[in-house]
């Protein structure tokens, strides 16, 4: 069982790093967070690796979609600010993902202490 439990946690961390060295590649500012069953610690082998992408985007959100390149199994949601500002007061699930469970990948907006979230760095 510990095996097992092990393996589990290596795999989230390898993800994790994935992530993190996916956002750090994309020139610009943006905050990132890794949301979803990775950042919760529940995947399982269908989980996709959900990206919350935050920054300066132009269109609309297929659009936007069309202008990054992501790695396969990626599942990335790019809002600008404002409207992560506004799912914040509506209570939007994916703010709750934010804030209950989200690892920051990179913060260059500093939404981590604007929105006073508490941002879990590192996991291991």
């Amino acid at each position: 069982m510990e095996d097992i439990i092990a393996e589990r946690e290596r795999k989230r961390r390898e993800v994790i790093e994935k992530a993190r060295a996916y956002v750090n590649s994309l020139k610009g500012r943006y905050s990132a967070f890794l949301i979803g069953s990775y950042a919760r610690g529940d995947f399982n082998v269908w989980s996709d690796i959900d990206v919350l992408l935050i920054g300066d985007f132009m269109g609309n959100p297929l659009e936007r979609l069309l202008g990054l390149d992501f790695p396969p199994n990626f599942e990335v949601i790019p809002l600008t600010e404002e409207e992560f500002h506004k799912a914040l007061e509506k209570g939007n699930p994916i703010t709750w993902d934010v804030r209950g469970s989200g690892v920051v990948l990179r913060d260059d907006l500093g939404l981590c202490e604007k929105y006073n979230i508490s941002c879990v760095r590192d996991v291991g």
